[in-house]
Formats: C-alpha cells, sequence, structure tokens
C-alpha cells in the first residue's frame, strides 16, 4: 500500500509518499514541503496546497491519503487556514478517486513513538529511524508528513477490519430483525 500523508498548514504544508511492505516494514519514497507566503491572498495559498496535492497525487499514484485531522487550538486563526488546507487535499483526493483517512496528531505520534504526548524532536528521530534515513527530514513539517504516511500504512488495515466488521453487523441485525419481525406478525 502507498500512502500520501500530508501535514496541513498555509504556511508550511508537509507532504510525503511511504510505501508499506508488509507487517510493519515501510519504506521512504519522498518528502517535500509547500510553502506559500503569509502575505499572500488566502485564496492563492489554497491553489498552491492544492496544486500541490494533485502534482503529488498524479506523480506517486498512492492508494490513500492520510491527513492530520485538525484538533483544537487557541489560535483560532491558525486552526482555520490548517482546517482549509486539510479542506483542499481532501478534495484533491476525492477528485482522484481516493479514500481520505484523518489521523489525530496523538494517534500519529502513538503509532510511531509509542507515546501520544511525543514532542517533534522525538517523532523526526523515529520517522528517521524507521524509515532508515541518512539524515533527519526537515522542517518538521515534513517529518510530520511521514509520520502520518507510516501511522496509516500501520493503523489503515485494522480500521478497514473493523469497519467491514461493523459493517457485517449491522447488516445481520437488520436480517435478524427483519426475520424477528417476520416471526411476530406469523404468530398473529
Amino acid at each position: 500500500m502507498r500512502v500520501l500523508g500530508v501535514d496541513p498548514g498555509l504556511t508550511r504544508c508537509g507532504i510525503g509518499v511511504v510505501d508499506s511492505t508488509g507487517g510493519r516494514g515501510v519504506e521512504f519514497v519522498a518528502v517535500d514541503v509547500v510553502r506559500t507566503p503569509a502575505d499572500a491572498p488566502l485564496p492563492a495559498r489554497l491553489l498552491a496546497v492544492a496544486d500541490a496535492a494533485d502534482r503529488w497525487i498524479a506523480a506517486f499514484s498512492p492508494d490513500v491519503v492520510a491527513v492530520e485531522r485538525v484538533f483544537s487550538q487557541h489560535n483560532v486563526r491558525s486552526v482555520m487556514g490548517t482546517a482549509q488546507a486539510s479542506g483542499v487535499v481532501a478534495l484533491a483526493a476525492a477528485r482522484a478517486g481516493l479514500p481520505v483517512a484523518f489521523h489525530t496528531p496523538s494517534e500519529v505520534k502513538a503509532s510511531v513513538t509509542g507515546a501520544g504526548r511525543a514532542d517533534k524532536a522525538q517523532v523526526t528521530t523515529m520517522v528517521t529511524r524507521l524509515l532508515r534515513l541518512d539524515a533527519p527530514p526537515r522542517p518538521a513539517d515534513a517529518a510530520d508528513a511521514l509520520a502520518l504516511a507510516i501511522c496509516h500504512c500501520w493503523r489503515g488495515p485494522m480500521q478497514d477490519r473493523m469497519a467491514q466488521a461493523q459493517a457485517r453487523a449491522a447488516e445481520l441485525a437488520r436480517h435478524h430483525k427483519a426475520r424477528l419481525a417476520a416471526a411476530a406478525k406469523g404468530a398473529r
């Protein structure tokens, strides 16, 4: 499975690709950071992020796009920009017919480091080790994008199995309720 990981942001948007090699094996493919000037108009900044997502999807043909789920921060302006960048990435993926998975920062940190409260340095160190990189990805947004992709490589298959099991259970429950209703109707 090939995963495009995106750490959304307007000033710096991390974007990276990782291949799952089976089990917990992961392999580095590519990483970059999309930068937009803070004084540029918002639509132009969002367009730059969307264009980059389109280019990366076309260039690397991922199976899924993993995006950091926006979480509450004290800085509402920052949260809005992150949410908007996240939205245009999800839109680019949807246009390409790709599923989008959202992971919280604590899920990503716990997956990669074993601790949901790990700091950026710990995440960068573990990403460097897991992907056997010669140097840590810089800036932190690049490492975060790769961490998102790794997280999805490890959590995605389990989440898919859980969703399939829940759908099957719901289907069985509907079938069972219909049989009970038919039996009750026949008993009258």
